[in-house]
């Protein structure tokens, strides 16, 4: 049998690790910093690296130390697991999901019937917000991430390629008939703060190199932004994939017929590797990639995107 670290010392490596300071870390742990540092001290001799270097705001992590934390993250994330499938009622599991707020309200959440109808022995803990899970907690089994792939220690896969392009109301769109991106200029824009592409990039991508010097409207959610072309409050640059429902029931419309969008591989499922394994992370990977696959398409959407 292996010997087991000192798991106060562990317990105490992984706060400090975290909040990247002593005291901190003793007053979440309810203990002094002293008392910290000398399980910091009986983990560094267990393992006989030095696992952090002190800096003036507080201590970082040495290599050894990073791969310690990496190493770590998977196993307090197996525990918090077991805890969780303990609790649980017999033969039910619980996934604790984590996703970008627009990504969870205008996508997932109308699908999930679907998933607990197909996996009854599944229950899904769902939470939203725009920071990125932190598997060393232990918190979360799965993240639905946004943005850009900047995660090499954790499994990710690209869920589909997306759409971004102005998006307007059919009201809208008959009033002011565009006919060209210059045209955008003189109209009410609405800005979305967390968007991959954003109203300059998209200009200079049609051959503008002005842009806008202000906004009608601005949000740090793409679900407002949709929301708020669909009320006819100004055009909106998003991602035509979250907007799909919007434009399959005539709510929005392209703002130009050949739609002038940028292709963006904008959300992912991510996970550590371990994760992997389970195979309640498993099944939901699948049926989400599947539910992708075969999401009904609008007559605006007669061009794969995937």
């Amino acid at each position: 049998m292996h010997h087991l670290p000192p798991l106060k010392s562990v317990i105490a490596f992984e706060v400090v690790a975290r909040l990247g300071n002593i005291s901190k870390a003793a007053e979440e742990l309810n203990l002094t910093p002293s008392a910290v540092s000398h399980q910091i001290t009986n983990l560094e001799h267990y393992v006989g690296l030095k696992l952090f270097g002190r800096t003036s705001r507080g201590v970082v992590l040495t290599p050894a130390g990073e791969r310690y934390q990496q190493s770590l993250a998977g196993a307090l994330a197996l525990i918090a697991s077991a805890a969780q499938n303990a609790r649980a009622d017999d033969g039910i599991e619980v996934l604790r999901v984590h996703a970008s707020p627009s990504f969870a309200s205008l996508w997932l959440m109308p699908r999930l019937p679907d998933f607990m109808q197909q996996h009854p022995d599944i229950r899904i803990r769902l939470s939203a917000s725009h920071m990125h899970s932190d598997f060393s907690r232990g918190e979360v089994d799965l993240d639905i991430r946004y943005g850009a792939v900047r995660w090499a220690d954790l499994h990710v896969e690209t869920i589909c390629t997306e759409e971004v392009t102005p998006m307007i109301s059919p009201a809208l769109a008959a009033r002011l008939q565009l006919g060209s991106p210059q045209d955008l200029l003189q109209q009410n824009l609405i800005f979305s703060e967390v968007n991959l592409v954003q109203w300059p990039q998209w200009f200079a991508a049609h051959g503008i190199q002005v842009s806008p010097s202000q906004y009608a409207l601005s949000f740090d959610r793409a679900y407002l932004a949709i929301e708020a072309a669909v009320q006819g409050l100004g055009i909106a640059l998003d991602s035509s994939w979250l907007a799909e429902a919007a434009l399959a029931d005539g709510k929005l419309m392209p703002a130009f017929p050949d739609r002038k969008g940028i292709r963006v591989h904008a959300h992912h499922l991510v996970y550590p590797a371990t994760h992997g394994k389970w195979p309640k992370v498993k099944r939901f990977n699948d049926w989400l990639l599947q539910a992708v696959q075969k999401r009904p398409r609008s007559p605006s959407h007669r061009q794969p995107l995937d």
